[in-house]
Formats: structure tokens, C-alpha cells, sequence
């Protein structure tokens, strides 16, 4: 029988201001970006999920949004380590999560998303959580959605050990 196990995404403050301060040097110094590098937009935060088990199916999302607005949930390649390297386009993974409620959608309706894209993306990050500990993301808040707002965990089956 598999046990399942809900894993929350965290808000890395820490690697997100790395990431605002980046932006804000190239622009006090009037530089532009390395070629192919992908900055941190204004409305997106860094995110991670660390697993502590590695042996994961994916189940789920569990997506909430207060009000109307739209989550875009980006995945980051293990190519990047994020204290060593600036973060390059090449290693965003696709598909991407995309979530929203309309305006004039009642609260309690479901949450609308591209299903075969999350579902993708879910098995993806499954596969890769087996060679990973942590795995960062980029959230992107838009058409008036907000962080405090919002809330987004996986669900993934865990195999039972003999």
C-alpha cells in the first residue's frame, strides 16, 4: 500500500533577494545581461522543494488562489547552482504549471489549470526528485494574484518498504 506524502513549496527570501540584487547591479552599473541568462522579474519569487524521500510517484497538485489572479509555476534544471551561477533560460524546464480563477468566478470553484500540462510536469519533477534533494522554482504572480494569497503543495505516493 502507498503511503502519500504532501510536500509544500517554501519561498526561498534568501535566493530570491540574491536573484533582486542581481538585477539591481546590472542596472546601477548600466550592464546588461550575460547572453541567455533570465533575470528575476518583479512579480516572481523563487520557490523550492526539498525531498526527503526520494522514491516519489507523483499524485497531485494542490493548488488554492484567494480571488482572481494566475500562478505560473516554472521548474529549475539541476544544472543550476544558484550560489555559483547566474540562472540561464536553458535550464527552465517545460511544461510549466499554470493555475488561475477568473474574475467572477465564485470562490469555491475549482481552480483552473492546463491538466495534461500539470500532470507532466508533477511526473517530471517525480523523476527527478529521485537524484535530487532540493529543487528550486520560479513563481510568477499575475493578473492579480499574490503570494499571500495563494497556496501550492504536491502530492506524491510514496512506495511502503518491506
Amino acid at each position: 500500500m502507498a503511503e502519500e506524502i504532501e510536500l509544500d513549496f517554501t519561498e526561498d527570501l534568501q535566493l530570491s533577494e540574491v536573484m533582486r540584487l542581481r538585477v539591481q547591479s546590472l542596472q546601477q552599473k548600466g550592464q546588461k545581461r550575460q547572453d541567455g541568462e533570465r533575470l528575476l522579474l518583479p512579480h516572481e519569487a523563487v520557490y523550492r522543494l526539498d525531498f526527503n524521500d526520494q522514491e516519489l510517484t507523483f499524485s497531485h497538485w494542490n493548488v488554492s488562489l484567494k480571488g482572481q489572479g494566475r500562478l505560473s509555476v516554472t521548474g529549475i534544471s539541476q544544472l543550476w547552482t544558484p550560489d555559483l551561477t547566474n540562472l540561464m533560460t536553458r535550464q527552465l524546464l517545460e511544461p510549466t504549471g499554470q493555475f488561475w480563477r477568473s474574475a467572477g468566478d465564485p470562490e469555491d470553484a475549482p481552480i483552473k489549470c492546463l491538466e495534461a500540462d500539470i500532470q507532466e510536469f508533477g511526473e517530471r519533477i517525480a523523476e527527478l526528485a529521485k537524484v535530487r534533494k532540493v529543487m528550486y522554482f520560479l513563481f510568477a504572480f499575475k493578473d492579480g494574484a499574490e503570494k499571500d494569497n495563494i497556496t501550492c503543495s504536491l502530492v506524491f505516493k510514496k512506495s511502503a518498504e518491506a
